[in-house]
């Protein structure tokens, strides 16, 4: 049962109010998920800690190539972000295709991380960033690859009555390195994807010299389709290659039978429709 709700000031603050509560205490932020939990008896706790006045938490800062994220920065800021707009568009993509603009106005970006769920679409765009997340609890700090932090659908890692995630970071995209966000669902606006599909890509002289494809939601996680990868990694661009590349892509995926998603069949054939256009559009954007 909820007993209290506490207002941290800063990162010290609320791993003390961790501690002190051992295990029944939750961090929220946007709360966008965990407020419906705790509403509904799926999530117990005794005691709430409030992140999002503690002012380090709430920027996107850029530092030596890297793009850091606080923890409190929600979907709305990174898709009106000039930096994201310009150095990780296909974040900004992503964040932009949550939910309602109400929910992308609360709803953080670490938070749809911390979800685990495996169609997340910022969460799927991280990981083709090869982004990681900084971890800190009593004993000190850590970084985890956003793509290590799935536990199951709906599970992460992260131990959020002890750990607090303050932040992801990525390398910034350079010149000669482009990206892509797509997805499929049955409406524009608050609807869960049905697929969607992240590509980071680097190019040098018409030759790729590395690649992130990730599709969701085929597996338990995000997962990167590294068959796919192998294929275009040192070659040359063509047409063919990039068909090659999705259709094995498509042999890595295992979606299920959903009502809500479609058949695993037909989520296979537009799968690799998909992966092909994000291919396309990522290249063309490294040009």
């Amino acid at each position: 049962m909820l007993k209290d709700y506490v207002l941290a000031k800063s990162v010290d603050d609320v791993l003390a109010e961790l501690n002190t509560y051992a295990g029944k205490a939750r961090i929220i932020a946007g709360g966008s998920d965990a407020m419906l939990d705790l509403n509904s008896g799926k999530l117990k706790t005794d005691c709430l800690i409030d992140i999002t006045k503690i002012g380090e938490l709430k920027k996107i800062d850029y530092m030596d190539g890297q793009i850091v994220i606080g923890a409190a920065v929600t979907h709305s800021e990174v898709k009106n972000s000039e930096l994201i707009k310009t150095k990780a568009p296909l974040l900004s993509d992503a964040s932009g295709s949550v939910g309602s603009l109400q929910i992308r106005n609360t709803a953080t970006v670490v938070g749809n991380v911390l979800n685990a769920q495996p169609a997340a679409d910022a969460a799927v765009a991280l990981v083709a960033l090869g982004a990681e997340a900084e971890i800190k609890d009593m004993t000190g700090t850590v970084y985890v690859p956003v793509e290590e932090m799935y536990a199951g659908v709906g599970k992460s890692t992260v131990d959020s009555t002890k750990q607090l995630v303050t932040a992801v970071k990525f390398s910034a995209l350079v010149e000669g390195q482009g990206s892509a966000f797509v997805r499929l669902a049955q409406r524009g606006a608050l609807a869960l994807p049905m697929l969607n599909v992240a590509v980071v890509i680097s190019l040098k002289e018409e030759k790729v010299e590395w690649v992130r494809i990730v599709m969701a939601p085929v597996a338990p996680k995000p997962i990167r389709a590294r068959m796919a990868e192998k294929v275009l990694q040192n070659a040359s661009v063509s047409e063919e290659l990039i068909e090659e590349a999705a259709r094995v892509a498509c042999t890595e995926a295992n979606p299920r039978n959903s009502a809500l998603r479609g058949s695993a069949e037909y989520r296979k054939e537009v799968l690799e429709v998909l992966v092909k256009r994000a291919l396309e559009q990522a290249i063309s954007a490294a040009r």
